[in-house]
């Protein structure tokens, strides 16, 4: 079986986070059982020639074009990439588009409807109705005839089910299936033996994943344990960074923490194994890889109930669940939460309890069992099967 799967972007310092990884992750997974699959993305940052592999997977990157600034990440695209796309999508026996509005991922799946290829939709929490006028022109134009001709459309959580079949309807989305995020398995981290503490914030610096609050909490940890340190990693968007190490000095904790920028894979792992506690604030937050990511490694986690994970972390005791507002400063709620896992008993409580729900429920095997059978499913519903599929429109 060959798998194309479909992505907005991919940078040197991972920018675009979720779906990209999730599509990286996903392939890997194939790739182990001899699935060909395979991504095509736009690249954007790289030095001299785009890579022809990422992480072990085959990718066909194309140099981004900001055609359209004002839209950021859905505005832009590359004609070579575009014209590329029949070609491309008659290769693939089945087509996995990580769908969002811009001028990449919705393209590919039209043309996979066009070239009569099974098309699997994945949409990470980014497709839910909108007042915008721009986005209600892209549905229009293409998105609500990709939801509804697709043969499966991948959801995360019930809610993002809704959302996205609310922007269809009244007329029925394709048929829906849950997929869940998946990591590897991993060792679990080292107890901290005789060295400070140390909380982690490891995600984009953006508004939206509200590094405030995780700044903000600084204080009231260290009226408690004041030889704690704090590392912010992530990509910065904006030059937000900048503004959160200023506002910790203007709280009087600057020397407390440190700002580390984007990091790979394995620097990633590493200051996860090297951290006591990970704070993720975001108040949306459809199902953080970095949270499985921290989890898988036995590190026990902040994160708020609004989050896609949050049952699932709550019901296991892998952490602790913060109330978060969009209007407030969270930082007293999440200071306290991250207090409560610093007690040596309960971080140690909370970091079995999150390696073993790695181990139990997202694990990247049973994601790509389940994957693989949703694949197998939409092949074997067209007339023909997987024979079918790669002489249609070719």
């Amino acid at each position: 079986m060959r798998v194309l799967h479909v992505v907005t972007l991919h940078t040197p310092t991972h920018d675009f986070g979720g779906p990209t990884r999730v599509a990286l992750n996903l392939s890997r997974g194939l790739r182990a059982r001899g699935v060909q699959a395979a991504m095509v993305a736009l690249g954007d940052g790289f030095d001299g020639e785009m890579p022809r592999e990422v992480d072990g997977v085959p990718a066909r990157l194309y140099q981004a074009r900001h055609v359209l600034p004002r839209f950021e990440v859905s505005g832009i695209t590359s004609p070579s990439l575009l014209a590329d796309a029949r070609r491309l999508v008659r290769s693939a026996d089945v087509v996995h588009v990580h769908l969002m509005r811009d001028l990449v991922t919705l393209p590919y799946a039209l043309a996979a409807l066009q070239c009569g290829r099974p098309l699997v939709l994945q949409t990470h929490g980014m497709i839910d109705p909108t007042e915008k006028r721009a986005a209600q022109l892209v549905d229009v134009l293409g998105l609500r005839r990709v939801l509804k001709k697709a043969d499966a459309v991948l959801h995360l959580t019930e809610q993002e089910r809704r959302d996205t079949a609310a922007v269809v309807a009244p007329e029925p989305m394709a048929p829906a299936y849950r997929l869940v995020n998946g990591v590897e398995p991993q060792q679990r981290r080292p107890e901290r033996d005789g060295r400070p503490p140390t909380v982690l914030y490891l995600a984009r610096v953006q508004e939206r994943k509200r590094p405030q609050d995780f700044v903000s909490a600084i204080p009231t940890v260290l009226a408690k344990y004041p030889d704690t340190r704090f590392v912010l990693a992530g990509p910065d968007t904006g030059a937000m960074a900048d503004d959160m190490l200023a506002l910790a000095r203007s709280l009087g904790v600057g020397h407390a923490l440190e700002y580390v920028g984007p990091l790979d894979h394995d620097a990633v792992m590493a200051r996860l194994r090297a951290s006591d506690v990970y704070v993720l604030p975001a108040i949306v937050e459809p199902f953080a890889v970095s949270v499985l990511e921290a989890m898988s490694v036995g590190l026990p986690v902040v994160v708020t109930r609004t989050g896609g994970l949050s049952p699932d972390v709550g019901a296991a005791g892998a952490g602790r669940l913060v109330d978060s507002r969009p209007d407030a400063d969270n930082g007293e709620r999440v200071g306290q939460a991250v207090l409560e896992l610093l007690d040596p008993a309960a971080n140690a409580e909370a970091s079995a309890a999150a390696h073993r729900l790695i181990g139990d429920s997202f694990t990247l095997e049973g994601v790509v069992d389940t994957l693989q059978e949703i694949y197998e499913r939409v092949i074997a519903a067209r007339p023909g099967g997987l024979r079918a599929t790669r002489t249609r429109g070719s």
